[in-house]
């Protein structure tokens, strides 16, 4: 009788034993234990417009990577920023506001320490993370960065880095490479003791100002798209650059500046758009050579990729060149989340409503199980928080210098309609974007949509009212 009892206990605890390692095998992989905390990697480029990707549909440009991140990620179809310019973009995106709430306006102005730690970066750290910084910073003077925060920072004291640089040996090494290289630089500082949010801050594909060529990628990239001919936009025929109002069609509008150096003849227009593209190329590079990289660490299990863009890019639509106005290609970004951990069904609920900027920063405290605090405006997308109704439109500003180089322009924008204030002259517009997306037609006079436009001045000072308006318990410097 013993021997049997022995047996049968014997046999129990194999089934156990088997249970518990078939167990454990589950849990590796794509899904960690709930209690870890993910790692986070946010990539930022620079003026890149919502379809400069391949996973936008645009036929040319190589992205093979972002598209891969697109495609085992979600990929956000109505993105858009609150306000379209580098400086006040990235710290509406570090701190969730507006920039009628966090009151950066400028290129000078600076958070505030007790700002800076209610952006997610000092957020995370103040739960456990360890975070970095690299790229381009570009918020406020260069001289008061916020190095200190960190746990490793990377980024030069200048507005703009220069896209051509040396290594310690001499050598060339364009802004890109030497992005990619911090970043690995960090992840070999990582221990896996703690987790950790990385951001990285790419200056591609900006222009680089004040030199003749513009777009400078990696040569490396060079043959790219030499083969190509790429088709100019129907706006950029001069019949729209000569439909806007005295105000705006003069020379001192620094978009048309910036358009005769990069667009005015057809040789310029091919350079400048394929340098574009092969800067993104480039961007596409290090974002498989990182995503290889966080594999070949063991990690990619756990670590969650972002990517997005501070602002769009006029490529010569309307006669134009850069970004501040209110058109789809000045406000409208790629946005990509890709969350290894879990099959990302509440995020997909959310891949055709209007996403914004603002909305960076709590969704990523949102990854970390950190809680959003009330001064935020975004949207934590990681919850079901939210329908399609309660999205339905944004507010849109841009005050950042004036008139005649950047006319002030305010408005509200959704997948109907984009109705935009140039608040200094009182010069409204209204298009339907369901039936002309391009905007090629301003409605503001049309009788037929008399009710609409009076709907969107009503929705317009509705918005701009609410984005003032937050618990905000504290004063910017």
């Amino acid at each position: 009788m013993p021997e049997k009892l022995n047996f049968r206990n014997l046999c129990y605890a194999a089934i156990a034993l088997c249970t518990f390692l078939l167990s454990f095998s589950c849990k590796k992989g794509p899904n960690p234990t709930k209690n870890q905390k993910p790692n986070i990697i946010f990539l930022l480029t620079d003026d890149q417009r919502w379809d400069a990707l391949g996973a936008s549909g645009n036929p040319i440009i190589q992205t093979p990577k972002i598209d891969a991140l697109a495609r085992d990620g979600v990929h956000m179809e109505n993105a858009y920023v609150t306000t379209s310019i580098c400086a006040v973009s990235r710290a509406s995106i570090l701190s969730g506001q507006y920039s009628l709430m966090h009151g950066i306006q400028d290129f000078n102005t600076s958070f505030s320490q007790e700002a800076l730690n209610q952006t997610y970066p000092s957020l995370l750290k103040q739960n456990g993370y360890k975070i970095g910084f690299i790229g381009k910073y570009g918020v406020g003077n260069p001289k008061d960065q916020p190095k200190e925060s960190f746990d490793f920072w990377a980024v030069e004291e200048k507005h703009q880095p220069n896209y051509e640089n040396k290594d310690e040996k001499g050598i060339y090494l364009h802004h890109t490479q030497m992005v990619a290289n911090h970043i690995n630089s960090f992840l070999n500082s990582t221990k896996g003791e703690e987790p950790f949010c990385l951001s990285v801050s790419f200056k591609a594909p900006h222009a680089e100002d004040g030199d003749p060529r513009q777009f400078i990628p990696d040569p490396k990239f060079d043959s790219l798209y030499n083969d190509i001919t790429i088709k100019k936009p129907e706006t950029a025929q001069s019949t729209y650059w000569e439909s806007f109002p005295d105000f705006f069609r003069t020379e001192k509008n620094i978009a048309r500046t910036r358009w005769k150096l990069r667009f005015e003849t057809e040789e310029k227009y091919q350079e400048s758009v394929k340098n574009y593209y092969r800067l993104i190329s480039g961007v596409d590079q290090v974002v498989g050579d990182l995503r290889a990289k966080l594999e070949q660490m063991g990690i990619a299990d756990n670590t969650i990729v972002i990517f997005t863009s501070d602002n769009g890019m006029y490529l010569g639509e309307h006669g134009l060149a850069g970004k501040w106005y209110g058109h789809q290609e000045s406000i409208r970004i790629p946005m990509i989340f890709y969350d290894p951990r879990n099959n990302m069904d509440i995020l997909r609920r959310h891949n055709k409503d209007i996403v914004l900027n603002i909305d960076i920063a709590p969704t990523i405290l949102g990854f970390a199980g950190v809680q959003v605090p009330k001064q935020m405006q975004g949207l934590d997308l990681t919850i079901d928080n939210f329908n399609s109704s309660e999205r339905s439109t944004f507010f849109y500003e841009h005050s950042v210098f004036q008139s005649p180089e950047l006319p002030n322009v305010e408005g509200v924008v959704s997948k109907g309609f984009s109705y935009m204030n140039f608040i200094e002259h009182n010069y409204e517009t209204l298009y339907d974007l369901k039936l002309d997306p391009f905007e090629t037609k301003n409605l503001i006079e049309d009788q037929n949509y008399k009710t609409i436009l009076t709907e969107q001045r009503r929705i317009y000072n509705r918005l701009k009212d609410e984005a003032k308006q937050t618990t905000l318990d504290y004063e910017r410097k």
